[in-house]
C-alpha cells in the first residue's frame, strides 16, 4: 500500500512539473531576442536602472497587484511614458477608468508600442511592449470604450507620467 501512495505522489508531482514546464514553453520567445530595439541593456544594467519591482514587470513580464498604482488616480493632462526608456506611449486624453485596477487607455500613441502573442496562462492574449526598448507594459483587450473598442491594460510600474 505504501508503494502505491509513493507512486501516486511521484506521478502527481511529475504531472505538476510537466504543467509548469509546458506553461513556460508556451510563452512566445522574447521579442527582444527576435527584434532589435533602439534602447538595449544587459540584464544587470536593466536591474540597476529599474530596481527590482520595475525590472520584474518591464523585463520579466511580471504583473503588479491591481489597485496599487498611483497612476490610477492621475487625471492631469500629459503623457504617460515608458518607465524604462522615457518613450512617450499614451496621451492622458485616452486614459479611462476600466475598473480593473490597472491604468487603461483606448489608444496608444503612433508607433509607440508593439504587440505579440502571449500564451503564458494557457490562453492567448496580446502582450504590449514598448517599441523603443521592448519593455513589457501589459496586455491589450478588445473590451474597451469607443472609438477604438480597445483596452490597453498597463502596469503602473511600467509607466511614468509627464504633465503637460
Amino acid at each position: 500500500m505504501k508503494t502505491n501512495i509513493d507512486r501516486r505522489a511521484l506521478l502527481g508531482a511529475g504531472a505538476g512539473a510537466a504543467i509548469i514546464a509546458g506553461t513556460a514553453l508556451l510563452r512566445s520567445p522574447s521579442i527582444a531576442a527576435t527584434r532589435g530595439f533602439a534602447v538595449s541593456h544587459s540584464p544587470d544594467e536593466w536591474k540597476r536602472l529599474l530596481g527590482p519591482q520595475r525590472y520584474a514587470v518591464l523585463r520579466e513580464a511580471s504583473t503588479e497587484r491591481p489597485f496599487t498604482s498611483p497612476l490610477l488616480n492621475e487625471h492631469r493632462r500629459g503623457t504617460f511614458v515608458c518607465a524604462a526608456c522615457a518613450s512617450p506611449l499614451f496621451s492622458s486624453a485616452t486614459k479611462f477608468d476600466s475598473g480593473t485596477g490597472w491604468p487603461s487607455f483606448w489608444r496608444a500613441l503612433p508607433r509607440a508600442v508593439v504587440t505579440r502573442s502571449d500564451r503564458s496562462l494557457l490562453i492567448e492574449r496580446t502582450e504590449v511592449l514598448c517599441a523603443r526598448c521592448g519593455g513589457h507594459l501589459g496586455h491589450l483587450f478588445d473590451d474597451g470604450p469607443k472609438p477604438t473598442g480597445l483596452r490597453y491594460c498597463m502596469n503602473g510600474l511600467a509607466l511614468k507620467f509627464a504633465p503637460a
